[in-house]
């Protein structure tokens, strides 16, 4: 097999299930790639629906070597994050209106489910802003929950950059399926996981989107870009790719969208395929 692309001008990647494994770590061969490939000029830059307080814990890994983050899309591209200043330099939020409509389709179609809103301060821990804040019996996906348990109106009362319907006993594309038909141009929805969790953000608002107000506004060269995902939050992002990279555990959503088929993010799938060229 032949490979025409490369070497690419920036390096997009997904963080959980591609980048690191799953003890929360970018492996060795990882990090010795990403450093040849910065020597070379070309640098990494974080593309996740982790809002910007989950970042330190990865780019602390990267903050020492020759591969140090300067940028991260977060929340699914609705945050641009400055790793290195602890600066939030852009934002696309739902209104409250919208997140009332989100919250009032969920309630209504997926009965029982708990609401819950991401939103966005200054930097990623803005002692102003509560960053996360669910309905009670909302149940965390992940092990690391911080969120505030507040009434239903203080969900949706403030701008909120994601907001996520939980409901563990089903899965997060059935979920999906059923309520992205009722949200017309209001939001839009997708998943990073399936057990039960769905993401709506501003329609066009994607990783995709993130990356590319980051090339317009900052000196990162996107003329050729190649990037790496497992989940449908990661879709437009591979499209938009000059290269894009699924992981072969990934769902089979962003397997069809990608150029092709790297290894898994625990046989360092990102790094087998950055060694082609550093």
């Amino acid at each position: 097999m032949t490979f025409e692309f490369g070497p690419p001008s920036m390096i997009a990647s997904d963080v959980d299930g591609t980048l690191i494994d799953d003890e929360n770590r970018i492996t060795e061969r990882t990090v010795a790639v990403l450093e040849r490939a910065r020597a070379a000029g070309v640098e990494l830059v974080l593309a996740t629906g982790r809002p910007p307080r989950w970042i330190p814990e990865i780019a602390e890994q990267l903050a020492e070597t020759g591969a140090a983050i300067r940028y991260a899309v977060c929340a699914n591209g609705a945050i641009v994050y400055d790793v290195l200043a602890d600066r939030v330099a852009h934002v696309e939020a739902l209104q409250p209106a919208e997140l009332m409509k989100i919250a009032d389709v969920c309630q209504e179609l997926l009965p029982g489910c708990g609401v819950a809103a991401e939103r966005a301060g200054a930097s990623a821990y803005d002692a102003a802003t509560m960053p996360f804040v669910a309905t009670p019996g909302y149940q965390h996906a992940w092990l690391n929950p911080d969120h505030v348990y507040v009434s239903a109106a203080e969900v949706t009362s403030e701008p909120a950059v994601k907001m996520l319907a939980r409901m563990p006993e089903m899965s997060s594309r059935a979920m999906a399926e059923i309520v992205t038909p009722h949200l017309g141009d209001v939001a839009e929805a997708t998943f990073s996981i399936d057990t039960g969790l769905v993401e709506f953000s501003v329609p066009g608002i994607h990783k995709a989107s993130g990356l590319q107000w980051l090339a317009g506004e900052r000196d990162v060269d996107a003329t050729s870009p190649i990037a790496f995902g497992d989940m449908p939050n990661d879709i437009e992002m591979l499209r938009w790719a000059a290269r894009g990279v699924a992981m072969g555990h990934g769902d089979p959503a962003a397997l069809a969208a990608a150029d092709e088929v790297a290894a898994s993010n625990l046989d360092d799938g990102v790094a087998q395929v950055l060694e082609r060229w550093f």
